[in-house]
């Protein structure tokens, strides 16, 4: 069975996917998951994360790009776009405590991005959740 933080890491993979242009992935939204053995309560958890982000990608944006400081988000690498959108959503619209959500974008760009993400995704989250406060 998988874990939430699979789930999340399958996320980040279709949200990528999608950025770079991929719009029609909804349609391969369950055989990916299906693929990656995300089955039953992580299935829906993942869909539920994965819809809440597109649903409200532009105020996810405006809040990350609120927080940025030398940058813009078109600038930032695909995945770690990803993941800072996916933390965002979780810290302004989800139940988790944001510390945990935040320490799980930071484990999800060891894996998937570059070395210098983790602090800046770190930075970037922190920051939206001192706002939201």
């Amino acid at each position: 069975m998988a874990t939430r933080h699979q789930s999340r890491e399958s996320v980040v993979t279709l949200l990528y996917a999608y950025d770079i242009g991929n719009n029609d992935i909804e349609k391969y939204l369950d055989e990916i998951l299906e693929d990656k053995k995300i089955r039953n309560k992580q299935k829906e958890f993942a869909l539920s994360l994965y819809n809440g982000v597109i649903d409200n990608l532009d105020k996810i944006d405006e809040e990350i790009n609120k927080h940025l400081k030398e940058w813009k988000l078109e600038s930032i690498g695909n995945i770690e776009r990803a993941i800072l959108r996916l933390g965002a959503y979780e810290i302004l619209f989800g139940e988790l405590d944001s510390a945990v959500v935040i320490n799980e974008a930071i484990e999800l760009s060891k894996t998937l991005a570059s070395d210098t993400a983790p602090k800046f995704i770190n930075g970037v989250l922190d920051s939206i959740k001192r706002d939201k406060v």
